[in-house]
């Protein structure tokens, strides 16, 4: 996973950026990289390997003040993990910068007509293409060429955009891959996860898949794709960033390690009652899992080795097979899905795009998806019929 971190607003923009950075860090990263927008050039600062190292580049060239900026934290999918790859990325007159998570799919046939049309790339990435394409759309307001980006991009990313003749905004797109927004008081923000912002703002907007958002010091205007206007969830978080931080430990392991008893106390608690197990919040129908003849089970990463464990428990308790899938997987192998079927995604984020993927093919064939997750409103718990969260912390 990738990092995205943006700010307008009166503050010196590279002391936003650059915390906001850090608390992302957790996502995991090769290099990163920031665009501070003055309203007549960018200056931008990008490094491989640690964010330290990019803020020894900031005070080697401390940059002037600026208007806005944008932040991002890469793990290479296209080209080596080096300063010239990181992120942001120009178009060829320097004007647009833009940060991406995901994969655009269709990069290459996209850079071959840009590059036909006499556009010059400076690095090996899928990232620069957006930017190209923005460029070739300048006489365009920049909300209007990221919903066309948007429209002619095939896979799942998460965009944040900034332009020079507009310095006082900037827009952000999502497909699959998450993007919120923090409202201020004269002053928002845009970034991958609330742990960037949550120092200056627990006001969060939710951007769902397919919008893009315009972002000024004092405006949140979200839209669909063809420019329709969106009234967008608003949400205030009620956990703090002390919770969400390292706690006093060294590491972020050594504290999961040492908060493991008190998590799973917190998960339990209400959800035992006389030894048995009651999920009063699951609300599904219970003719759907006493009808249940089959469950998988598909999740990523961690999340897959508890989808192994759940299988064991699962078939113990019920006696039912359980089939576990990686999500990633889960589509290509043309499981037998029916209505009959009961499908388990588990995401601690509920964001894993592999996931979502996985979830919603199941429901086109008409499954019931139950999704566990540890993010309350994230986009695994909207997309399931019935959500368990873990409430293992932020």
């Amino acid at each position: 996973m990738c990092g995205i971190v943006g700010y307008v607003g009166p503050r010196e923009v590279v002391d936003v950026l650059m915390p906001g950075l850090a608390r992302l860090e957790y996502r995991g990263y090769d290099s990163a990289g920031i665009a501070l927008n003055n309203g007549s050039l960018f200056e931008v600062r990008k490094s491989a390997g640690r964010i330290a190292d990019l803020e020894k580049l900031l005070t080697d060239e401390p940059p002037a003040p600026a208007v806005s900026g944008i932040g991002h934290t890469r793990w290479a999918t296209h080209g080596a993990p080096n300063s010239i790859n990181a992120h942001p990325h120009y178009d060829c007159n320097e004007s647009v910068v833009v940060v991406h998570n995901g994969i655009l799919e269709n990069w290459a046939e996209l850079k071959a007509k840009l590059q036909a049309e006499g556009h010059e790339f400076r690095s090996d990435t899928d990232t620069e293409v957006i930017a190209h394409l923005i460029e070739s759309m300048s006489d365009r307001p920049l909300a209007d060429a990221v919903r066309e980006v948007m429209n002619r991009a095939v896979g799942a990313l998460a965009i944040a955009v900034s332009r020079t003749d507009e310095p006082g905004v900037l827009v952000g797109a999502r497909r699959d891959s998450p993007l919120v927004v923090g409202r201020g008081e004269g002053e928002n923000f845009l970034a991958s996860d609330i742990p960037a912002f949550l120092e200056h703002t627990r006001h969060m907007v939710v951007i769902d898949d397919d919008r893009v958002v315009e972002v000024t010091d004092s405006s949140i205007t979200v839209t669909d794709l063809d420019g329709n206007a969106v009234i967008p969830d608003e949400r205030e978080v009620e956990w703090d960033l002390e919770a969400a931080e390292k706690g006093g430990y060294p590491t972020f392991m050594l504290k999961e390690i040492h908060e493991q008893p008190h998590a799973i106390a917190d998960t339990l608690s209400g959800r035992v009652d006389s030894g048995q197990v009651v999920l009063r919040e699951l609300q599904v129908d219970p003719e759907v899992i006493w009808n249940a003849d089959k469950v998988f089970v598909v999740a990523c990463g961690t999340s897959y080795h508890a989808a192994m464990m759940a299988k064991y428990a699962i078939e113990r308790w019920t006696r039912m097979p359980v089939e576990i899938d990686i999500a990633s997987e889960f589509r290509y192998r043309d499981p037998v899905l029916d209505s009959n079927s009961l499908v388990i995604g588990i995401s601690q984020s509920g964001e894993t795009i592999d996931t979502l993927a996985a979830i919603r093919y199941a429901k086109a064939q008409g499954s019931t998806v139950i999704g566990v997750s540890n993010v309350v409103d994230s986009a695994l718990a909207r997309e399931s019929d019935a959500v368990l969260y873990t409430r293992a912390g932020p």
